[in-house]
C-alpha cells in the first residue's frame, strides 16, 4: 500500500487520512510552518510543531481546531507515526516524518541548513523517501554565513548612522523580519511596523524570546526614529509611511538579493542575501544526508535540482506544485510567503 500520493488538494497521507501543507480545504491538516502559503484558512482540523501553533492561531484565527507537537514527539494517526523535526526556516517550522509498517516519508517543507542565531537547526532525516523543496536549486546560490551577514548589514547601518541616515529594512513580516531583529540587536534602537509587532507579540506570548523592539505607530515623530533602525514588510515599499522616515536609506532582505540585477530592479539602496530557504549545497547537503532512494522535488528550481539528482546517481522527479518559486511574493499577509 502506499503511503502517500500527490492530488490536487496537495500531498495525501493515504493510510492516515490526512494532508500535508494542503492548498485547498481538507478534514485534517498537518502544517509544516505558519506561512500563509503553507498554513491556509478552512481546514476542520490542524496539527503543528508546539512553537508555530501561536503564529498560525493569530494568522488564522483563535478559534481553529488545532494541536501541536514538540519535536521528534511521536503522534499515531491512523496506523501512521507522526512527528516533526527542525527545519530551520523560520520559528516552529518542520520537516514531517511519517513511517507507515517501516517505511518512512519525510516531507521537507521549507528549510535551511545553515544555522541563524534564532530559529532551531536543521536536523537531517534518514527516510525512504524524501520530498524536498528547491528554492534556490541552482548553483549560483551561495549564502554568506550568519556571522558573515551580521557585520556586512551592521556595518551598512553604522555607515548610515555617519551620514545622519535612518536604516529602513524591508523584510516579510514572518521569519525575515525576526531573523533581521536578531542580526541587529545591539546596532541601535529597531523600529517596527504593525504587522511585525503583532506577530512578535504572538511568538514571545508562547515564550520564545525576540531582540526588543519599538512599534512604529502611524504618527510617529520622525526625530524620534532619525539614524535608527526600522523593519517594514516588503508591500510597503513606496508607501506613504516609508516616505515619511527622514533620510530614509533602504534595503530588501532576500535570497534573490544575491543576484545584482535584483538589487537594481528593486530600486533600492541596498540588498542583503539573506535568505531562510537552503543554498545549493544546502540542499545536496540535505538530500544526501536522508540517504533516500526517491526524492521528489517540488517549487522553485525544481527541474534543473532534480536533473542534477539523477545525474550523481539519486532518483529524482519534478513534483509540480501550487507554492510559489518567488521568494519576493510570499509575503504573509498576501497569497504566499517565505524566504
Amino acid at each position: 500500500m502506499k503511503l502517500i500520493k500527490f492530488t490536487k488538494k496537495g500531498i495525501y497521507c493515504i493510510p492516515g487520512k490526512f494532508y500535508l501543507d494542503p492548498w485547498y480545504p481538507v478534514d485534517y491538516a498537518v502544517i509544516s510552518h505558519g506561512h500563509a502559503d503553507h498554513s491556509r484558512w478552512g481546514n476542520k482540523h490542524y496539527l503543528c510543531q508546539n512553537d508555530s501553533k501561536a503564529i498560525i492561531k493569530h494568522r488564522l484565527g483563535q478559534d481553529i481546531s488545532i494541536e501541536s507537537l514538540a519535536y521528534n514527539e511521536p503522534k499515531n494517526i491512523n496506523g501512521v507515526q507522526v512527528s516533526f523535526f527542525p527545519a530551520g526556516h523560520i520559528i516552529g517550522s518542520a520537516q514531517i516524518r511519517l513511517e507507515y509498517k517501516g517505511y518512512v516519508v519525510v516531507f521537507s517543507g521549507d528549510y535551511k541548513t545553515q544555522s541563524d542565531f534564532l530559529t532551531t537547526p536543521f536536523a537531517p532525516v534518514k527516510c525512504h523517501t524524501f520530498i524536498t523543496e528547491s528554492t534556490f536549486g541552482l548553483p549560483v546560490y551561495k549564502w554568506k554565513t550568519e556571522q558573515e551577514l551580521q557585520t556586512e548589514i551592521q556595518d551598512w547601518v553604522l555607515q548610515n548612522q555617519q551620514n545622519n541616515r535612518t536604516s529602513v529594512f524591508l523584510g516579510y513580516s514572518l521569519g525575515k523580519a525576526q531573523r533581521m531583529m536578531s542580526l541587529l540587536d545591539g546596532v541601535a534602537d529597531i523600529y517596527v511596523h504593525n504587522a511585525i509587532n503583532h506577530l512578535n507579540n504572538a511568538i514571545t506570548n508562547s515564550g520564545i524570546a525576540l531582540p526588543k523592539t519599538t512599534l512604529l505607530t502611524p504618527d510617529f515623530k520622525k526625530a524620534a526614529i532619525q539614524n535608527k533602525i526600522v523593519i517594514l514588510p516588503p508591500a510597503l515599499l513606496g508607501s506613504k509611511m516609508l516616505k515619511r522616515i527622514p533620510n530614509a536609506a533602504t534595503a530588501i532582505c532576500s535570497g534573490w538579493m544575491h543576484i545584482r540585477g535584483n538589487r537594481r530592479w528593486k530600486g533600492v539602496d541596498a540588498g542583503f542575501a539573506v535568505s531562510d530557504h537552503a543554498d545549493w549545497d544546502g540542499l545536496l547537503q540535505a538530500v544526501k544526508a536522508t540517504e533516500a532512494e526517491k526524492v521528489y522535488v517540488t517549487h522553485g528550481s525544481q527541474a534543473v535540482f532534480s536533473k542534477y539528482l539523477n545525474e550523481i546517481g539519486i532518483e529524482a522527479h519534478e513534483l509540480k506544485t501550487e507554492f510559489g518559486d518567488d521568494e519576493m511574493t510570499k509575503e504573509g499577509e498576501g497569497k504566499k510567503e517565505t524566504a
